[in-house]
């Protein structure tokens, strides 16, 4: 157990704990900082309170980091849809219902547990035992192009360009309801749901910036096939903004409706086109990926509703 005790100056009062404690800690991200709240290893004044509390100068903060706890996790072999893969990098087509890597309760039959098997050592270590070679995420019920680095130097570029936003990611998804607009920008800051703390939402006090361009491929009678580019990359970002504009995803029962009309197991969202310059070459690339069996099918139910 790791203990640190902070004194709050005239400087950091008015600021949210979770907020402040992130930033003061600066190695643990804000969902640990804010698991840490919650679990009552924070204290101000000897007192628990929520991550929401605003700071008071003269406060004391006192917190209690746990040892972190062994995890192994294993190599299994679960086929991979690769569709490419060198010294460097490999680009994945994830199917939809596969989880990305371990989590609480989640250690097999995730992304990670496969390309342990497939690639052995030859993943970057920055994320930790975890989250080996894992530069970004999807969903665990969204399919589509994924990149993991295999070595560091990869890694750490990768993670660089995605923080400049030089990657082009572009997604296809359904949603529901008919979208007028040919194209158009959704700008609204996401971050933590106010009072659900396990979804996101459009935060206007204490969320991200998040901005997602949008493309009428298609309209049907109840639903819009739409193209996506994110220019950030905020978790849930798509499901989250499509919701806040009344387009909740076909088949999102979290942001949407919960009962769903199409029978759909999560929701109709597809990563169709990933994009960067190499990070050994320099040269740019692209790689793309058919959307499942089941998106397909559902266009073409779409299709044929009168």
């Amino acid at each position: 157990m790791r203990n640190e005790t902070f004194a709050i100056t005239s400087e950091d009062a008015g600021r949210r704990l979770d907020v402040w404690l992130t930033g003061t800690l600066g190695e643990f991200s804000r969902s640990f900082v804010e698991r840490l709240i919650e679990q009552g290893h924070v204290t101000v004044g000897g007192k628990t309170v929520k991550a929401g509390y605003k700071l008071k100068e003269g406060d004391t903060v006192q917190v209690a980091i746990p040892a972190p706890e062994p995890l192994e996790v294993t190599a299994e072999d679960i086929p991979l849809d690769i569709i490419h893969e060198d010294e460097d990098i490999i680009v994945i087509n994830k199917p939809r219902g596969m989880v990305v890597h371990p989590a609480a309760g989640n250690y097999s039959g995730t992304l990670v547990n496969a390309l342990l098997k497939h690639c052995g050592g030859s993943l970057s270590d920055i994320n930790g035992v975890i989250r080996p070679g894992i530069v970004h995420r999807i969903d665990k019920d969204t399919s589509g192009v994924l990149v993991i680095a295999k070595n560091n130097n990869a890694h750490a570029i990768l993670s660089e360009k995605l923080r400049e936003h030089d990657i082009d990611r572009i997604y296809i998804a359904v949603a529901e309801g008919i979208v007028s607009a040919d194209r158009g920008k959704v700008d609204a800051p996401v971050g933590r749901h106010p009072t659900d703390r396990k979804k996101m939402a459009v935060n206007l006090k204490n969320g991200r910036r998040a901005v997602t361009h949008f493309r009428v491929v298609e309209r049907f009678k109840s639903a819009t096939l739409l193209e996506l580019r994110l220019e950030t990359g905020r978790t849930h970002q798509i499901r989250v903004h499509l919701a806040y504009i009344g387009h909740p995803l076909v088949g999102d029962t979290v942001y949407g409706r919960k009962k769903q009309k199409y029978g759909l197991e999560g929701q109709a969202l597809h990563a169709a086109v990933l994009g960067f310059e190499h990070p050994r070459t320099g040269e740019y690339v692209e790689f793309t990926a058919e959307p499942p069996k089941e998106f397909k099918e559902l266009v073409e139910r779409l299709r044929q509703e009168k």
